[in-house]
């Protein structure tokens, strides 16, 4: 094998360590829904075995993450994202970054509703970034309440309470960019 190679495969075991702590998920709870037993898990995570189609395919199933990501193989070809829209809170995000970790970027629809939700702030680590494409956006940081209109952007620490949602109950269509705490929070 060439070092490329070796260096792909070395990564395996940390990626997949952190996609389960990213998920909240421990290792008895990925082995019963696996059926590879515990100590095999942890060995893979440690990188003392090697990953095989047999242990990631489960895997990939369970984290619902296309093989290619679990591996981290270099990407060949096609560039473009597949869109999978996630439903959580009355919401549609849609994910437009593919690598798990790190900052992750979302496509969200807040939809119409006959009268606007009642907000429900909370807080998490690190920070968000969004940006409206469409509607009249109610934005609660802290104290401050927020009415954010296409074209305006924010960006805040989100230690602080903070909420998002429609500002007069018409449908609302952004882009956020969240951190892990945020995905975890917001979106898994």
């Amino acid at each position: 094998m060439d070092a490329g190679t070796d260096d792909v495969l070395d990564a395996v075991g940390p990626r997949l360590r952190a996609l389960r702590r990213e998920r909240g998920i421990t290792l008895a709870h990925l082995s019963a829904a696996t059926g590879v037993s515990e100590s095999t898990l942890s060995r893979l995570e440690s990188g003392r075995r090697r990953a095989t189609l047999e242990l990631l395919l489960p895997l990939a199933r369970i984290y619902d993450v296309p093989l290619d990501d679990l591996v981290g193989a270099p990407r060949t070809g096609d560039p473009r994202i597949h869109l999978k829209p996630v439903r959580r809170f009355g919401m549609v995000f849609v994910p437009l970054s593919r690598r798990p970790g790190g900052t992750q970027a979302f496509k969200m629809i807040i939809p119409s509703r006959p009268a606007p939700l009642e907000p429900t702030p909370q807080t998490h680590e690190g920070s968000e970034w969004l940006y409206v494409l469409g509607g009249r956006l109610r934005l609660l940081v802290g104290e401050r309440d927020l009415r954010l209109s296409a074209g305006e952007a924010a960006e805040f620490d989100t230690s602080l309470p903070h909420w998002l949602g429609s500002a007069d109950g018409g449908a609302v269509e952004l882009l956020v960019l969240f951190g892990l705490q945020g995905v975890r929070a917001h979106v898994s």
